[in-house]
């Protein structure tokens, strides 16, 4: 009996959307909830996350129940709607084990008041390391509808995107810090920073809005996983190994670089280069000096490095 086009037009769209690797893992079945679980919702048998932020000590958190180096991981957020300020939603992945020595990638988005656009936070910290804060200002409302948000790691480079175009890049450099020993997490959580998130604290939560909730869908673990049990340097010889560290991929595209420099010369806001850059420029005598990498990624852009 012949296959009707509908069924081969089905398996064809199922088949691409295997390939772009847009199934989607489970929340319920990735993850723990690490802190506030009355404030979690998982619904859609796990495919959808709700967390929220119910009053200045009660937020949420989950985490992934397997760490790993190196992949990506990536979701679909929709951020908490409405008067927003002095909330922080984030998707981000950690180490754990000594904080003073711990890596980190960071997205965080820092609510604001009604009408007023979020600041999207990015940061890295590697060996303890950080204070590398690019911050932006989102191009669409990401308070309307779901957008994708991944953190691309590899030996070379770490890599920002939100709705598969890149944003920022974060490279190795010889003798300058940079995550690869250790294995991490990915975390997504709502919480409270009304001190300081919104206009360095000027402007803080409405607690009678609460509660403030923002949603998850389609996480997508892509990942070098540690083996239960393994120690940080075993899973991390391990993964040195792996399809996500051999010949790995140490440069965006041309069309990748043409986008990034767009959307950062459009919608950058704060740059830790360009701030320490005018700090030393002001007063070079005790100005902290400007991070290695900052120059080595002006070099790298104009093909010198």
């Amino acid at each position: 009996m012949a296959i009707s086009s509908r069924v081969l037009l089905a398996a064809v769209a199922f088949l691409a959307v295997l390939e772009l690797g847009l199934v989607s893992a489970n929340f319920k079945d990735q993850c723990n909830i690490t802190w506030g679980p009355h404030n979690a919702e998982f619904t859609e048998g796990g495919e959808h996350l709700k967390l929220s932020l119910v009053n200045k000590s009660s937020g949420s958190m989950v985490t992934t129940l397997k760490s790993f180096i190196y992949g990506s991981v990536s979701t679909r957020i929709m951020l908490v709607k409405g008067n927003s300020a002095g909330t922080v939603t984030t998707y981000y992945t950690s180490s754990t084990g000594n904080f003073s020595l711990h890596d980190e990638i960071d997205f965080e988005f820092l609510g604001n008041s009604s009408g007023d656009p979020y600041t999207l936070h990015t940061n890295v910290f590697a060996d303890g390391v950080g204070a590398r804060e690019i911050q932006f200002k989102p191009w669409f409302d990401p308070t309307a509808d779901y957008h994708n948000y991944t953190i691309f790691w590899n030996p070379c480079m770490i890599v920002w995107y939100v709705d598969s175009f890149p944003i920022r890049v974060f490279r190795n450099y010889t003798g300058l810090p940079f995550p690869t020993r250790k294995p991490m997490f990915a975390y997504s959580s709502i919480w409270n920073a009304d001190d300081w998130a919104t206009q360095g604290g000027a402007v803080k939560a409405d607690w009678t809005q609460a509660p403030f909730s923002a949603e998850y869908r389609d996480l997508d673990l892509q990942t070098c996983e540690c083996a239960a049990g393994a120690s940080d340097d075993a899973c991390a010889d391990s993964c040195a190994s792996s399809k996500y560290a051999v010949e790995p991929r140490c440069e965006l595209t041309d069309k990748e670089k043409r986008q990034m420099k767009a959307l950062q010369l459009g919608y950058t806001i704060y740059n830790y280069c360009d701030k320490a850059r005018t700090n030393v420029a002001k007063d070079p005598a005790t100005a902290d000096p400007v991070p290695p990498e900052c120059d080595l990624d002006d070099k790298q852009d104009q093909g010198q490095y």
